[in-house]
């Protein structure tokens, strides 16, 4: 089960349009689930229902092929960037694995490419490679080089046996690639963005692969996806119209806060379905998150008293998977005594409640969405519950929440500096009035000589 808590945010959410929102929730609601809005993110609505509307022959397929790729090798990496891998390692960060998974294809640092290249240079390894088109620049460059490994290793017959693609089911460079070399594939739906996509084969497959219950996690998010009605009582929609009426009342930054070390990934996952469906028209509240209690040393100190913009969702966890009890010291030098014997679980729940209270009494309303436990069924609830959450919110402010223009600007820029053909760069202008402006730089001498030759 999932609670959704407003109480530390009710004071402040009395002088803002918070009950003209709620109002507004069947309305939109309609618009959701008709699909009726005129712009381009209507075609892109077929995750509100998704768990339930998954081809069963198609999940058993994916079980499956987890269970071969399982068999093939210990070692899985998973090559995608953005909605194509942020579930997937969220879930895998929060629940663990019995396989080694690692992630590539969502950045260019040279380095950790290289380093990853080292790790899995000696010993054998499986590929599942994540793109609608293929042609991602981050990905299918990692992509290039693990088949080139794989190859190398075990030649193109057998790394194709190693090879599974996530992609578009219609066409695109990935999939005819699929074909030509036979990889296994499964389709990314169409109707679903990359971003709402973890209850697809994008996420499902990597977390099966990992040994995670799958069939918990759909189940969860199902639940809520069921419940979702035309009213403010339905707490997705309630938390939206919430943050929607702080933020149109001058709160400019959500955090999300968790005191869970193993659910910081779903912080990831939250950032980029809030920041890519919300920001757009001047609009949106810019999503940061944070764990507890470590950042409150270090972040604690702006959060409490830095500017007053700031609303705060905490996620916390009801029952811990296991919760070791405080030892009894010796000449309590520690100042401990008065813990010994009490659950590590109480330390961290009075934590969250003295957190709570102290950003509030510092001007930070916030809300709580607790989870009964850290499991799958409650992981899936919990990414339902978000994503009926921003569809609601991104409509309240007046966004299409289901599309990303502006995602598109660094990338033609990029293709422009590294002269891909055909690349056609609607800022040409501007970049060259870029790359022609002075250089303001300043160096700083740095002596890399063997201390012990000076």
């Amino acid at each position: 089960m999932l609670t959704l808590d407003l109480t530390n945010a009710t004071a402040a959410l009395v002088a803002t349009d918070f009950d003209a929102l709620c109002d507004r929730i069947p309305e939109v609601h309609a618009r959701i689930e008709s699909g009726s809005d005129p712009r381009p993110g209507s075609a892109y609505l077929g995750w509100r229902h998704l768990p339930e509307t998954l081809d069963p022959a198609e999940f058993a397929r994916q079980i499956d092929c987890a269970a071969r790729l399982r068999e093939v090798a210990p070692r899985c990496v998973v090559a995608g960037i953005g909605g194509s891998y942020l579930g997937a390692k969220a879930t895998i960060d929060a629940l663990g694995s019995d396989q080694t998974i690692r992630f590539a294809g969502h950045h260019v640092d040279p380095e950790a490419v290289a380093e990853l290249l080292a790790e899995i240079d000696d010993g054998d390894f499986t590929v599942v490679v994540i793109s609608k088109s293929g042609t991602t620049t981050e990905t299918a460059v990692a992509f290039r080089l693990l088949r080139e490994l794989l190859v190398r290793r075990h030649g193109a017959r057998k790394a194709a046996e190693r090879i599974v693609a996530i992609t578009d089911p219609e066409g695109g460079a990935l999939r005819r690639l699929a074909g030509a070399e036979g990889y296994e594939s499964f389709a990314i739906p169409p109707d679903v963005g990359g971003r709402f996509s973890v209850l697809t084969p994008v996420g499902l497959l990597p977390i099966a692969i990992a040994g995670i219950d799958i069939d918990g996690l759909v189940a969860g998010a199902a639940a809520v996806m069921r419940q979702a009605a035309p009213s403010p009582d339905y707490a997705p929609y309630r938390y939206a119209a919430a943050r929607t009426a702080l933020h149109q009342a001058g709160k400019r930054i959500e955090v999300l806060a968790t005191q869970s070390v193993r659910l910081a990934g779903v912080g990831e996952w939250w950032k980029q379905l809030f920041g890519e469906s919300e920001g757009k028209e001047a609009s949106g509240l810019f999503p940061a998150s944070v764990q507890y209690t470590t950042d409150l040393h270090s972040l604690g100190q702006w959060l409490q008293e830095g500017p007053r913009e700031v609303i705060e969702t905490f996620l916390a966890v009801e029952s811990p998977v296991a919760d070791p009890a405080i030892p009894a010291g010796g000449d309590d030098g520690d100042g401990l005594t008065y813990l010994a014997g009490r659950p590590l679980s109480e330390v961290n729940q009075a934590a969250l409640a003295a957190t709570r209270f102290a950003h509030l009494t510092g001007g930070i309303p916030n809300m709580l969405i607790r989870a009964g436990r850290r499991d799958a069924p409650h992981l899936g609830a919990l990414y339902a519950f978000f994503e009926r959450a921003v569809a609601m919110s991104g409509y309240l402010l007046g966004v299409d929440p289901f599309t990303q223009p502006g995602v598109e600007q660094y990338k033609q820029a990029m293709f422009a500096l590294l002269g891909k053909p055909g690349t056609r760069f609607a800022a040409a202008g501007q970049w060259q009035q870029y790359q022609e402006r002075p250089t303001v730089a300043l160096e700083v001498a740095v002596d890399t000589a063997d201390p012990a030759r000076r």
